[in-house]
């Protein structure tokens, strides 16, 4: 008996680990390699690469939180090799943009809140606790240390590093 529960038309990769008391919804896709850790929730619209690590208590794919969403179907789709630590939680895209995606080898470390039609560039660091409202656009290379709020529309440009505890209220030019 197996102590997790995978909907019977999820897609699920060669060599995937789901670890106890995970449950991934119907329109799920993960990848090859990939690991699930104990607690995780995948929803609806969740489009995971290959060789992934999900850890314990992440939400991955909820409907946005955003009033004006109204059960479209949207996606959250997140890109090869890319880590996703404790508590993490990552909704799906609304009609505007229709998804929310992640990158490539991105590592978002715990209790990071990704919100609807966020783009993430690759190789993305977000510390604890960063928190991206809607709409926002991350390019690659970015680096957001901890305790960090993100406002909603606002671009970061690629290799930009922001400090601990920074809001982040107006766009930021790449190499900033």
């Amino acid at each position: 008996m197996e102590n997790y529960y995978v909907h019977p038309d999820a897609k699920i990769g060669n060599n995937v680990t789901i670890d106890p008391f995970s449950y991934i919804g119907a329109d799920v896709v993960i990848g090859d390699d990939t690991w699930i850790g104990p607690n995780v929730t995948i929803m609806d619209g969740a489009r995971i690469g290959n060789a992934c690590k999900i850890f314990p208590g992440a939400v991955i794919s909820a409907i946005p939180q955003d009033l004006k969403f109204h059960g479209e179907v949207t996606t959250a789709e997140i890109g090869n090799n890319t880590t996703i630590r404790e508590c993490v939680t990552i909704n799906r895209g609304t009609s505007d943009r229709t998804k929310t995606v992640i990158g490539d080898n991105c590592l978002l470390m715990a209790y990071v809140h990704i919100a609807h039609d966020v783009f993430v560039g690759n190789n993305v660091i977000l510390a604890n606790t960063a928190n991206i409202a809607g709409h926002v656009t991350i390019e690659d290379h970015v680096i957001l240390e901890g305790v960090v709020a993100v406002q909603q529309f606002v671009k970061i440009g690629e290799h930009s590093f922001i400090a601990g505890g920074s809001l982040v209220r107006k766009n930021v030019p790449p190499f900033v």
